[in-house]
């Protein structure tokens, strides 16, 4: 029995669904959308605040997202790919914000400087190559860099204290970097979708299975966790954005295009200060190097942030293992994801990848005196007991078939869409959340431009996010005027300076 009929059916209530589901309903109006989340609240799992960073990847400070070549040169097309994406985002909340769709940007949105600091000879000449490459694009020409033990003092005076004058450093900073709670960037949306018509979000549902119709349409099982009772909404799309939970429901799909996929769970725990007299010396995302071995969501980094408008700071990520897909979900989570298509792929990771087998073994091994040791390289004077270990949300990475290995593990993220566009899933991890409106888009236009003939919807794109089919990264007037623009209406820049005279 059909309890329900629908446009779009939305799995998962975090960031990636409640964007899609604002982009949609920003297009056409009377579109029929339903949510449904395990959960009994909306943004819990991975974008919940503490379950992530709250980096807006933006690639200022990231140094992962610009490896070094053999040749010695730095490879910048992913941090330009990333800085570009990120400006999309900030477009499109930018534009809720001056339609009043987003409550005052303080709430989900706060000005960190983003910095890159490295210590060591060979580090530091990395880094002033990157600045270099860097800053000579338009897109990161405000990227300030720095040898100078005086300077840095002022950009990171928590990091400067009593260390090793001989020490050689250096770092970089970009001062409109930000700290974004997805939480409450997603309960907002989730919230103005709940006073649109043709809007429902369902809680606490499971889906137990997806069937397709002959006449292209989907039968999704759901069974509420409170009650008991079972559901089933017929919708024409499916938006599979539940984070580590997706591979499971794309594999009861049953699409050709999600053969051979398999997931690698990665779980995350970070150090947390919440005293004033440490937390009021350090307002900036710091990113340094990975220690060698390690996956590139172990990049350490010391963070502001700003939850509810309390400052906190956060150290990490410390990777573990755990089988779970969901930090809410079951150990059988992994095994019960093997398929007879996707063994081979884990296998070949599993053979592969044996350095960071034996890395995340080391990782969880580590005591809470051995954490504070790694903070200790960032911030000499850190002290045990001022730092509590919290546990962050659950990182599923993408293993797929390769060629060559028979499997591949990705960190990235990457939508799987059928052939007829009636069903996308997206898989992954970082940059996630800070790129989804750009990741949207591209679904919208092969799911709903491409396949249902929704060719109007790019002007209206468009007028949402000027940018909009055009390259920032070759038109420097227009990515000057664009940031210019979303910098005020998300009060990053005047934050900036509040933020920095109340820790001076």
């Amino acid at each position: 029995m059909t309890n329900k009929s629908v446009d779009v059916l939305l799995v998962g209530a975090g960031a990636m669904s409640t964007t899609l589901g604002m982009l949609l309903k920003q297009l056409d109006p009377s579109i029929q959308i339903c949510m449904v989340e395990r959960l009994d609240y909306v943004a819990h799992e991975s974008s919940d605040g503490w379950n992530n960073a709250g980096t807006g990847h933006a690639a200022y400070c990231e140094l992962n997202y610009t490896p070094q070549k053999p040749d010695g040169s730095i490879d910048t097309t992913k941090a330009f790919n990333i800085n570009a994406a990120f400006e999309v985002s900030l477009q499109f909340w930018s534009y809720l914000v001056s339609k009043n769709a987003l409550p005052s940007p303080r709430q989900f949105i706060n000005p960190t400087p983003h910095m890159s600091f490295v210590w060591g000879e060979e580090n530091v000449a990395f880094l002033r190559k990157r600045y270099e490459t860097l800053s000579a694009h338009p897109a990161f020409a405000d990227m300030e860099y720095s040898e100078d033990a005086e300077v840095l003092r002022e950009w990171m005076p928590l990091i400067m204290q009593n260390r090793d004058p001989a020490e050689k450093v250096a770092a970089t900073r970009v001062q409109y970097g930000a700290d974004v709670n997805f939480g409450e960037l997603a309960r907002a949306m989730a919230k103005h979708l709940g006073t649109q018509p043709g809007f429902d979000l369902l809680l606490s549902r499971i889906v137990k299975d997806l069937n397709k119709q002959s006449d292209g349409s989907w039968n999704v099982e759901l069974k509420n966790t409170e009650t008991g009772v079972s559901e089933t909404i017929n919708t024409k799309f499916v938006f599979l954005g539940a984070g580590g939970g997706a591979l499971p429901l794309l594999q009861k799909s049953g699409i050709k295009e999600g053969e051979g996929y398999g997931g690698f769970p990665v779980s995350g725990q970070w150090l947390v200060c919440k005293k004033p007299e440490i937390v009021d010396k350090h307002l900036a995302k710091v990113y340094g190097k990975a220690p060698i071995g390690a996956p590139p969501m172990s990049v350490p980094h010391l963070d502001t942030r700003i939850i509810d408008g309390q400052r906190a700071l956060l150290f990490g990520p410390f990777a573990g293992f755990t089988t779970k897909f969901l930090k809410q979900g079951s150990f059988l989570d992994l095994p019960m994801s093997i398929r007879a298509g996707n063994i081979k792929p884990m296998l070949s990771v599993a053979v592969h990848n044996m350095d960071l087998t034996r890395y995340l073994i080391s990782e969880v091994m580590q005591s809470h005196h051995s954490r504070v040791d790694a903070l200790r390289k960032f911030f000499p004077d850190a002290k045990d007991e001022d730092w509590t270990l919290s546990h962050a949300g659950q990182r599923v990475q993408i293993i797929k078939k390769d060629v060559d290995k028979g499997g591949k593990l990705e960190f990235g993220t990457e939508v799987i869409t059928a052939e007829d566009g009636s069903i996308a899933a997206l898989l992954g991890a970082s940059p996630g959340a800070s790129t989804a409106v750009g990741t949207m888009i591209n679904i919208i236009e092969e799911c709903f431009i491409k396949h249902r003939g929704n060719s109007d919807w790019k002007e209206r794109i468009k007028e949402m996010i000027p940018s909009y089919g055009e390259s920032l990264n070759d038109n420097p007037e227009m990515l000057k005027r664009i940031r210019a623009y979303t910098l005020s209406t998300l009060e990053l820049l005047e934050q900036t300076r509040t933020l920095q005279s109340q820790s001076a």
